[in-house]
């Protein structure tokens, strides 16, 4: 599985996307074990953010099994477009859609973050779930993210965080090292998966020093939102 320090950018992408491929149909049952579907109230967080902002196009980045690009579909005349390297999440996402009738409104396709298949300025509104910290290269994707916004466009990023205050960054270590292993023992065929998923979050620059880095690739108005005592975070940031 997925090492550190790939010497290949493309070996490294394949391997996410083989990693993704291989958890894809039991995915969304751990995500809400892991989270005691707390990530379902942050993401609706994130239809309520992007409601206000009227957006008539959209697209969700690292869209997985759509469950952002599902919610944003609801939006009125909103079309929405979701991109992810994993045709496996992708497939379980598309039957989420025609079950929730959004053929017309929400589409997925095949698309590397880094490498977005749009034109500058297209979207109104670009949302990132649990997605930024798999990128191959930060700053590239988030460059990206912001070419295909319009100059009044908007980024909605939900990710995982390492909570700063001492005494809940103790018990979330302990949660992530011991529950979340025995869980994707139970559920999962493919463990090492969710270790790199582990790894990954603890490693990710979350908070202040992110949004700097949001910042330092032209974004303003960086706004940080902390869930769950900080161990996710909503950034909102605009064009």
């Amino acid at each position: 599985m997925l090492k550190p320090n790939q010497k290949s950018e493309s070996s490294k992408k394949n391997q996410v996307e083989k990693m993704f491929d291989s958890i894809s149909f039991e995915y969304d049952l751990l995500n809400g074990i892991m989270t005691f579907n707390s990530h379902k109230r942050w993401k609706k967080n994130i239809l309520d953010i992007a409601k206000k902002l009227k957006p008539k196009n959209a697209l969700d980045i690292a869209t997985g099994t759509a469950d952002i690009a599902i919610n944003l579909g609801s939006i009125s005349n909103c079309k929405v477009v979701g991109v992810d390297i994993s045709e496996q999440m992708l497939s379980v996402g598309r039957e989420k859609i025609s079950k929730n009738k959004l053929d017309e409104m929400v589409s997925l396709e095949t698309g590397d973050a880094e490498n977005l298949n749009f034109k500058d300025g297209y979207f109104d509104l670009v949302t990132i779930g649990f997605g930024v910290r798999n990128f191959q290269d930060l700053e590239k994707g988030l460059k990206e993210s912001y070419r295909v916004l319009n100059d009044t466009g908007t980024l909605v990023i939900l990710e995982t965080s390492v909570p700063e205050n001492i005494i809940m960054k103790f018990f979330y270590s302990l949660f992530t090292r011991t529950y979340i292993p025995i869980m994707a023992s139970i559920f999962s065929k493919d463990k090492s998966a969710y270790n790199y998923l582990l790894n990954s979050a603890e490693a990710f620059p979350s908070g202040i020093r992110f949004s700097n880095i949001l910042k330092s690739v032209g974004f303003e108005n960086v706004i940080v939102k902390p869930k769950l005592f900080g161990s996710s975070t909503i950034y909102i940031a605009t064009k």
